[in-house]
Order: structure tokens, then sequence, then C-alpha cells
């Protein structure tokens, strides 16, 4: 059974085929969350938070790149945006505290980011969390 960290790695994995050009994704969401055994209420909690990325895009970038220190956006891996996109999204827009959202997002580069990454993408969350409007 799949879990919301699942959920959240497969959101990551459509983020990542987006950023890479697949701009057409967004169509075949359900056959890949199906694919990755993501269903009911997981799947819901997916979607939702794919959507929630693709429709606040702009404000998740603009929060990244105000919070990149000596680092250009366009230069971060895929998998580092992806997973920052995700996790900007969830700290700006969701109602988990920021605490557990930088850990999930910090496990998710653990799986599929290189040795550096967990550090980095803490660190600009960090910052983007402690900046938050109220």
């Amino acid at each position: 059974m799949a879990t919301r960290h699942h959920a959240r790695m497969a959101v990551v994995s459509l983020l990542y085929a987006y950023d890479l050009g697949n701009g057409s994704i967004a169509d075949h969401t359900d056959e890949i969350l199906e694919e990755k055994k993501i269903r009911n209420k997981q799947k819901d909690f997916a979607l939702a938070l794919f959507e929630g990325v693709m429709e606040n895009l702009e404000a998740c970038d603009k929060a990244i790149i105000e919070h990149l220190k000596e680092w250009d956006f366009e230069r971060l891996g895929a998998i580092e945006r992806a997973t920052l996109r995700l996790a900007t999204y969830e700290i700006l827009f969701g109602e988990l505290d920021s605490a557990v959202v930088i850990n999930e997002a910090v496990e998710i580069t653990k799986a599929f980011g290189t040795e550096q990454s967990p550090k980095f993408i803490n660190g600009v969350l960090d910052a983007i969390s402690k900046d938050k409007p109220e």
C-alpha cells in the first residue's frame, strides 16, 4: 500500500518529466500513478499536490530563486528543481509543518539526487520556510 511519501515521490517524478519538456505529462497522471501503485486517498493526495504545484509554479519558482545563494535556477538538476518545487508548494500553500515538509524533501532527494543534494535542498527550503509570510 502506498504512503504519502510514495505519493510525493511520484509527484517529483511527474514534475521531473514536466521539467524535461514533457508538457503533456498532466494528461497522463492517472496512468502514471496507477503504474506506481498510487491509488485511492494517496492518488487524490498526489493529484492535488501535482495540480497545486502546476497552478502555483510561478510563485514557487520565484520563492526558490529568491533563496538560492550564489546558484542559478537554470543550473539546478531537474530532480532538485522538482523536489524544491513540490516542497516549496507545500511550505507556502500546504497545511503541514515546514519541518515535516523539509524532512520529506530531504528523504526524496536522498533517493533520487546526488550526495550533495540533501544538504542543498535542506538549506534552500529552510530559508524559504523562515521567510514564509504568516
